[in-house]
C-alpha cells in the first residue's frame, strides 16, 4: 500500500471503527475510533491515546521510518529535531531547565527506576526508604537496591491525605522512593517539598515515581527539587513509553553497568568514552523508540490545548471523579477504599468476588481493573483486603460513561444479593 494510499485512509475516517459523526455521548473527536457504547475506566493501567498521537505515530512509520542520532538524511535529521522538541517539551511541562536536568526515554517507568537504583553508587547512602502503599515497580526494586548496597530498607506509612509520614532522622543519607500518586486511592504526596527538603538536608537523595500523577496531578511536581522523576507517557495519553527526568548531579555520580551504543563517543579494546555534554544518554544504550518519544511530545502538546466540554483538563476530571465517587457511593453493598473523590476509585463487595463483577461488567461494555494492581504488600498483607475493582478516568470520559458504569453496577449489585 502506498504512503499516498495510507493518508487517505487516515483522512477519510477509514482507521476509525466509528466515524466522528456518530459519537453523541459528548466524548472528544480526538477519541471518535472509540465505539460510543464502550466504556473505559481503566486509564490508570494505560490512557487512551487522541487522535494526532496515534496520526504522530502512524507518520513516523510512514514518512520519516529512520533511527535517531546516527544518519546525516534528511529522515534522520527530522527524527533528531522532533526527539529534541519532545524533550524540552518535557522539562518545559515540569517547569525545569535543561541546565540542571536532563530527559531520558526508557522502556516504562519500572525500567527507568531500576536503571537509577541499581546503579547507584556504593557508599554513599545509608539507608533505602520507601512507604508501604507502593506499587511493585517501586517496592521490588527498593529491595534489590538496598541489597545491593548493603544498607537496610525502612518502609514508612503514609497518612490519609497521601503524606510520608516520617521522622527527619530516618532520612538520614536516604534514598527516598516513593509514588506522587497512588494507583490505588489517588492519594496525593501532599508533603513532597518538605520531603525533598528534609532528605537534602541529610544527604540523601529523592526519586519519584509519578506514573499516576502526570495526566492530571502533575501541578505537585512542578520545579520539583527532587533528584529524579519517574513516568510513563502511556499513562499521559502517548504511545508505550518511559521517560526520566533527572538532575546531572545525579546522572553523574550512577556506577555504570548497563551499557552499549547510544551512550559512547568512543569506544576501546578495554575502555571507552562517554558522549560529552549529553547526560541524558547515560540511560539511553541502544537503539530507542523515535515514533514513540516522538507521538509523547504530541500528546504534551495535545493536553496544553485540549478543551473538554470547553473546561480545561483538571476541572474535566475533577467533576467526573466526584460523580463517579458519589454514583458508587450510593450503590448499597459496597465498601469504597477511597474516602473522597479521585480520577482513581477502588472498592470491593464483601460478599462478591471483584474479578467475577468486572467479567459482568465487560459484558456491559463497562472495562474496569480488578485485583490487586501490583500493590499486593499493601492491599493483601497489609490491610488483608480480597481484590478489589478499580474505576480510573481520563480525558475520553465522560457523564455518560461514569452514569453507564454506575447504573449497570448497581442492577449487578441488586441481582446478585
Amino acid at each position: 500500500m502506498s504512503r499516498k494510499e495510507l493518508k487517505d485512509m487516515k483522512h477519510t475516517g477509514l482507521f476509525r471503527r466509528t466515524p466522528p459523526a456518530m459519537v453523541e455521548t459528548g466524548r472528544l473527536a480526538d477519541f471518535a475510533y472509540l465505539d460510543p457504547g464502550s466504556v473505559y475506566l481503566d486509564s490508570a493501567c494505560q490512557s487512551l491515546r487522541p487522535q494526532p498521537v496515534v496520526d504522530a505515530l502512524t507518520a513516523y512509520y510512514t514518512e520519516y521510518n529512520a533511527c535517531g542520532g546516527r544518519v546525516k538524511y534528511a529522515w534522520g535529521t527530522r527524527v533528531d529535531r522532533e526527539v529534541q522538541d519532545t524533550r524540552k517539551a518535557v522539562l518545559d511541562l515540569l517547569g525545569l531547565s535543561g541546565r540542571s536536568h536532563a530527559v531520558s526515554f526508557t522502556l516504562n517507568t519500572t525500567f527507568g527506576l531500576n536503571l537509577l537504583l541499581q546503579q547507584l553508587p556504593q557508599g554513599r547512602f545509608a539507608q533505602v526508604v520507601t512507604s508501604h502503599i507502593e506499587h511493585n515497580s517501586v517496592f521490588l526494586p527498593t529491595m534489590t537496591a538496598a541489597t545491593r548496597l548493603g544498607v537496610p530498607r525502612l518502609v514508612l506509612d503514609r497518612a490519609p491525605d497521601g503524606a510520608l509520614v516520617y521522622q527527619p532522622a530516618q532520612l538520614e543519607r536516604a534514598v527516598v522512593v516513593v509514588n506522587v500518586a497512588s494507583n490505588i486511592d489517588g492519594r496525593l504526596l501532599t508533603n513532597l517539598t518538605d520531603v525533598v527538603r528534609d532528605t537534602h538536608a541529610r544527604g540523601g537523595i529523592v526519586i519519584l515515581d509519578a506514573a499516576q500523577a502526570m495526566a492530571h496531578e502533575r501541578s505537585l511536581l512542578a520545579k520539583t527539587e527532587a533528584d529524579a522523576i519517574c513516568f510513563s507517557a502511556h499513562k499521559m495519553y502517548g504511545a508505550s513509553l518511559g521517560v526520566v527526568v533527572a538532575t546531572h548531579e545525579l546522572l553523574g555520580s550512577l556506577d555504570l553497568t548497563f551499557v552499549g551504543g547510544g551512550m559512547v563517543a568512543d569506544v576501546r579494546e578495554d575502555s571507552y568514552d562517554l558522549l560529552p555534554n549529553d547526560p541524558g544518554a547515560l540511560l539511553e544504550p541502544g537503539l530507542q523508540a523515535w515514533g514513540e518519544i516522538i507521538a509523547l511530545g504530541r500528546a504534551i502538546e495535545w493536553m496544553g490545548k485540549v478543551r473538554p466540554g470547553g473546561r480545561n483538563p483538571a476541572e474535566h476530571v475533577q467533576g467526573l471523579s466526584q460523580r463517579l465517587f458519589e454514583g458508587l457511593s450510593d450503590i448499597p453493598g459496597l465498601t469504597l477504599v477511597n474516602t473522597e473523590a479521585s480520577p482513581v476509585i477502588s472498592l470491593y463487595a464483601p460478599k462478591q468476588d471483584s474479578h467475577r463483577l468486572a467479567v459482568f461488567l465487560s459484558q456491559s461494555q463497562i472495562m474496569v481493573r480488578s485485583g490487586y494492581f501490583c500493590v499486593h504488600h499493601y492491599l493483601k498483607h497489609q490491610l488483608g483486603l480480597p481484590p478489589l475493582l478499580r474505576f480510573s478516568l481520563g480525558l475520553h470520559s465522560t457523564t455518560a460513561d461514569i452514569d453507564a458504569a454506575t447504573q449497570a453496577l448497581a442492577r449487578l449489585m441488586k441481582g446478585l444479593s
